[in-house]
Formats: C-alpha cells, sequence, structure tokens
C-alpha cells in the first residue's frame, strides 16, 4: 500500500500475590443507570447496562427524534441528566453545545480558538467530553485542557497543556478523552500521563513532555490502588492514579506512533490493539512487569476500540472487517465485511454498530456468527465516531458534523 494511502486511513481514539481488577461504575463515579456521561460509558469499557430497548423497528428504520448540525469532528457524545454535550469545529473555533437529550434543541454552547487540524482528514476534535457532577472536561487537538459548568457552560478553567506546560502534540494533536478519579482529571497526554486537579487545573503530576499515544487513560484497580493503563506513542504503562508512579513498561511500537485503540483490562489482564499491522496482544499484570499470554495480527484496531464481552472481543480490524475474537487464545471466530472502518459499543448483548458510510446495524454479540438483528441507513458521509445508546435513543454523528438522534425506546 502506498505510503500516502496509510497515512490518510487515520482518524479523528484499554496473580503472584498482586490483586488486579477492572473496575466499574461505582469506583470512580455516580450516573444514571442509562446515562452514558464519557468515552466509552460509566464503566469505561464500551459496555452499557442498558435493557429494554427495540430492535423491531418500522420498515423505513428507527424514528428521528432531531437533526443537529455542530461542526466538523470526530469526538463522540457524552449524555447526562437529560442532555447531551457533544463538539465540533467551525472557522476554527471549537464549539462545545450542551443540548436537550430528547428534543435537540440547544440550552447552550460555548466556543474558543483552535485551528481544524485537518492533517490526512476532515479535523476538528476527537477527544469526547466528560460530564462529572456538575462539570464538563473537554481536551482540544491543540492541548486546551477546559473545564465547563455543566448547567451553564461557564468556563471554571483553562489549562493550555501545549504552551503552558510545554507537553509536545502528537503528529495528528491530542485526542485522549479527560479521566476522572477522585479529585483528578486524568490524560494520554505528555510521555506517559498527566493529572490535574479536576477543581482548579492545577497539576498533580506529570510523566515527562513527550508526545502522547492517542487512547484515553483507562482505569482499574491494582494491589488494592486505583490505577491507570496509559497507551503511550510507544509502550503500554500501568501506574498509580494517585501519584503517577509507573509500576510496569511494555514496549509496543506501532508506525507513525500511532497507539490509538483503548486497552481492555479484565481481571488480572490487559489487551491491546494497533492498526497499521502491528496487530494486538494479550498480557497478564504482573508485580512490575507485563507478561506476554500470546500476540498476533488478528485485531488491527485502527482508531477505534474493541469491546470485551462473554470473553469475547469484538472490533473492527484494518482490513477492514468487523471481527469476533476468542480472548483467551486472540483466534478469530467470524470476520464480517462490508462495514468499512466502523465503530461499536455492546447493550443487553447486542452489537450497537455505525458503518463507516452511517448505516445503524444491531446484531448478536454471538460468536458462533455474526447475526443481524436490525439496520437502517441514518447518516451520510464519513462516519468513525462511536454511536451512543442512552435511555432508550441512539445518537450518532459524521465527520461533518451531522448529529442525529433516533428512538430506540421500547414505546418507538
Amino acid at each position: 500500500m502506498e505510503l500516502r494511502k496509510v497515512i490518510k486511513g487515520y482518524a479523528a481514539a484499554m496473580v503472584f500475590g498482586l490483586g488486579v481488577s477492572a473496575i466499574g461504575a461505582g469506583s470512580y463515579s455516580i450516573a444514571d443507570a442509562a446515562d452514558w456521561p464519557n468515552w466509552r460509558g460509566p464503566n469505561h469499557n464500551g459496555v452499557s447496562s442498558e435493557t429494554g430497548w427495540s430492535v423491531t423497528w418500522p420498515e423505513g428504520g428507527p424514528k428521528v427524534l432531531w437533526k443537529k448540525s455542530i461542526g466538523t469532528g470526530f469526538a463522540s457524545m457524552a449524555v447526562s441528566n437529560g442532555r447531551v454535550y457533544a463538539l465540533g469545529n467551525i472557522d476554527d473555533k471549537d464549539i462545545l453545545y450542551c443540548l436537550d437529550a430528547e428534543t435537540g434543541k440547544e440550552i447552550w454552547k460555548k466556543s474558543y480558538a483552535c485551528p481544524l487540524y485537518d492533517k490526512e482528514h476532515e479535523g476538528g476534535p476527537s477527544a469526547t467530553p466528560t460530564v462529572d457532577g456538575d462539570a464538563v472536561y473537554t481536551l482540544s487537538k491543540d492541548g486546551d485542557a477546559i473545564c465547563f459548568k455543566a448547567a451553564t457552560g461557564e468556563i471554571v478553567w483553562h489549562k493550555k497543556l501545549n504552551r503552558e506546560l510545554g507537553l509536545k502534540r502528537p503528529s495528528w494533536y491530542f485526542a485522549s478523552s479527560p479521566l476522572v478519579i477522585d479529585n483528578m482529571i486524568i490524560l494520554n497526554a505528555g510521555s506517559r500521563g498527566i493529572a490535574l486537579n479536576k477543581a482548579d487545573g492545577r497539576v498533580i503530576w506529570k510523566n515527562g513532555n513527550d508526545a502522547p499515544g492517542y487512547a484515553t487513560a483507562v482505569p482499574f484497580t491494582m494491589d488494592g490502588q486505583k490505577s491507570v493503563v496509559i497507551f503511550a506513542a510507544t509502550e503500554i504503562v500501568g501506574l498509580i492514579a494517585a501519584t503517577g508512579k509507573i509500576v510496569w513498561q511494555y514496549p509496543w511500537k506501532t508506525s507513525w506512533d500511532a497507539n490509538i485503540a483503548d486497552p481492555i483490562v479484565s481481571g488480572d489482564t490487559v489487551f491491546v490493539s494497533s492498526g497499521y499491522n502491528k496487530g494486538c496482544g494479550l498480557f497478564r499484570i504482573g508485580v512490575d512487569k507485563l507478561n506476554e499470554i500470546w500476540q498476533n495480527k488478528n485485531m488491527r484496531n485502527h482508531f477505534n476500540s474493541s469491546v470485551l464481552w462473554q470473553g469475547h472481543v469484538y472490533g473492527f480490524d484494518d482490513a477492514p472487517e468487523l471481527r469476533c475474537l476468542d480472548f483467551q487464545t486472540g483466534q478469530i471466530k467470524w470476520s464480517q465485511a462490508r462495514l468499512g472502518k466502523g465503530s461499536l459499543m455492546i447493550a443487553d448483548g447486542k452489537l450497537i454498530i455505525l458503518s463507516e458510510k452511517g448505516k445503524l446495524v444491531i446484531a448478536e454479540a454471538c460468536p458462533e456468527k455474526f447475526e443481524e438483528l436490525a439496520s437502517s441507513q441514518i447518516l451520510k458521509g464519513k462516519c468513525w465516531t462511536v454511536p451512543v445508546l442512552a435511555n432508550g435513543r441512539i445518537y450518532a454523528r459524521n465527520a461533518d458534523g451531522q448529529l442525529v438522534c433516533v428512538d430506540v425506546s421500547s414505546k418507538g
């Protein structure tokens, strides 16, 4: 493949006496059961606990409740307390929108200067807003870490990571969504992560100034301590959340340092995957190192993260095609083409898929075969952003900034 074509495919971003476990929503934040207040949801894994939503749609597809043009970008949506928070870029300004989740009516919007940064893709923000209590946190491609009041959009603090702290931008700019742990906002920025005080933006710790990877920090508990996995530019890093102390590192070199998809932590294991023919691997977390269980090229996540469900990994390989892998062995169970470089989440044992060309597809999360339950064309243009199910509604967007909300409630 020609170099230009390879680059252009880039987009827009998870025991030897040591107790290790993935975390749940109750460990770090509290949200309504069906809300989706941050990237990858309240459990930080792309799996929703929502049940009772419908895959029995009218012939024309699910009812479109509303549409909104929000500007260019790839950031996904956060849904909390009846509101949707979404980002786009118009005329070199990032705009954070607060919309009524049911009607799409604009409650408030706030803008700040940020270049489009359309390097080999449309550009615009990549990091998803994070809602925590009465605050919303965002990170721009330029490195603007901002705290807004969720009710009004008033800016509480604004920290410029690149200009004020000297943190280098990666080739396709910052993409890590903010992760809230206790009093901190943790970002995949700098060499191996940074933590800011969520009340005032003060630096609590940082590990170097070099360019980061693009994945969001993933929380887990290690030896009784809140910890995070940082998928850095050239390695997988485990560190203590409160102090930033690095416990283990494992080299993971990808072309153009494009480690983008979130790691997946399950029990005492961590799964990672990268595109550009790098592949994937499963590792056991030891006292001070990662120990390889297996590594192969069966899942090469370019930019969208895989999801783990009942012992199997579902995700988009660089082929491009949707694949199901056995988590313990890394072997392919099935592959499904014709969806392009799409994205997905899981709810109630079902895959909620948005194809690269805007088709919403619901399928069984089943390792035996790909079984489609429903589908509908809900968007046009390039769709690389993960859809969100929250309270019987699915929210999806395209690169140009068309945001659509469809009704999948049992009454819909």
